[in-house]
């Protein structure tokens, strides 16, 4: 068999297997009945509390060399060796993706607490609708 002819059937196997687990998985023993997602308030809240801890943590701990990277960057550019400017492309860059690390995980603190407090408001809202509606079925019985 040649290489080509081996990676189509590879990539036809591969892809029948992507179908199958996309389109429905036979349930596990002890596992849920069916392949809908389930999403629990408590565990929005959680996830987004943990993030909110991660992001916390993230801010003091990965920010301690930073000063002094910045320092030793601007100490060896005044001495006039090369590796200064080096260290100061790495000084940025970190900077640059703790910023975006930072942005990530308050994006899915927040993300989640809104999930959450909007699902709350849902609730309420479909909870006063059907109410509603039940009192407008014992008026017309």
């Amino acid at each position: 068999m040649t290489f080509d002819a081996e990676w189509a059937a590879l990539r036809v196997e591969s892809t029948q297997r992507v179908d199958m687990r996309l389109n429905g998985v036979p349930a596990e023993p002890g596992g849920p009945s069916s392949a809908d997602l389930a999403v629990n308030q408590d565990h929005l809240g959680a996830i987004g509390h943990e993030a909110y801890e991660l992001r916390t943590r993230v801010s003091k701990d990965g920010d301690h060399a930073r000063p002094s990277t910045f320092d030793a960057a601007i100490a060896l550019t005044n001495g006039n060796f090369e590796s200064g400017s080096g260290l100061l492309k790495v000084h940025d860059r970190w900077s640059t993706h703790l910023k975006t690390l930072l942005d990530a995980c308050s994006q899915i603190s927040n993300h989640l607490n809104y999930t959450k407090s909007a699902h709350a408001k849902d609730d309420v809202q479909i909870g006063g609708d059907l109410i509603s509606v039940s009192k407008l079925n014992e008026y017309l019985k």
